[in-house]
């Protein structure tokens, strides 16, 4: 990952059509996992845990890691197609680890926990299922961020509401992603550590949950820039844009990270 962004909602022109390109982008991700389901079990009826983490990400190629309430699939959908749209900018949503998840556990609860005498589920034996299922989600989250150029948070009221002085998240997977995104290594892509390279080195080499239960996590969002339809209108205006990286490039020039994104970074 090198840069992270917030983005408050945005009403998109045409969005019937950005979100049938979207849903193409969002079912071609989405199938990774599906189709690997029954390559899951080992010999010992034991589930490849490592397999699972592969099969689901790193087949998928993206420039834009999109993260989101699940009450905002459309918006996050739209977003994606908006961006493959205008410039050929592909993106990961995250909706497709994480809201495929429960697809997975019922499969494997209903094969490994489930009691057909008493028609119960083992609670203990469900938990493990859960824990172990979560530890790989997580890892295939964090996985697609690393890999990602770009990190889109969608900042809707869905997702992320102010408390007091701080702003809160229901969501473990976006609080999970927003840490993720402090902690992960920064990599800059090639194309920009040519540019530095050439700015800052002078010719002679030397530097210049569940119901019932409700959960919040206080989200700490100043590493991300805020971003807008302004920005997204700006953005598209710029021409000659013909390729994903001159268009991420450009998103970088004219929505740079603060002084305190930039101290958290080196």
């Amino acid at each position: 990952m090198y840069r992270g962004y917030k983005i408050k909602p945005v009403e998109f022109e045409d969005l019937e059509s950005l979100v049938n390109i979207g849903r193409g982008i969002y079912k071609k991700n989405t199938e990774v996992a599906k189709n690997a389901l029954d390559s899951f079990i080992l010999s010992d009826n034991s589930l490849d845990g490592t397999k699972i983490s592969e099969t689901w990400f790193p087949k998928v190629e993206a420039d834009v890691f999109i993260s989101h309430s699940h009450n905002d699939e459309t918006f996050a959908i739209a977003l994606a197609g908006w961006l493959f749209a205008n410039f050929k900018i592909k993106s990961f949503i995250d909706s497709c680890i994480w809201g495929y998840s429960n697809e997975l556990l019922r499969n494997i609860d209903n094969e490994y926990c489930f009691n057909p005498i008493t028609h119960l589920y083992d609670y203990k034996q469900r938990n493990y299922s859960t824990s172990h299922v979560h530890m790989m989600l997580s890892t295939a989250l964090a996985f697609m961020i690393d890999k990602a150029e770009c990190l889109i948070i969608l900042d809707t009221n869905n997702s992320i509401k102010p408390f007091k002085d701080t702003d809160r998240t229901k969501s473990p997977w976006i609080y999970f992603e927003v840490v993720l995104s402090k902690l992960i290594r920064q990599r800059i892509p090639d194309r920009i550590k040519l540019v530095l390279e050439e700015k800052y080195f002078s010719a002679d080499g030397t530097k210049e949950i569940s119901k019932g239960v409700d959960f919040s996590y206080e989200i700490d969002l100043c590493n991300l820039v805020q971003i807008d339809h302004i920005t997204l209108n700006n953005w598209q205006r710029i021409p000659n844009l013909n390729s994903a990286e001159i268009a991420l490039d450009k998103l970088y020039s004219i929505a740079p990270p603060s002084s305190y994104s930039k101290s958290l970074h080196g």
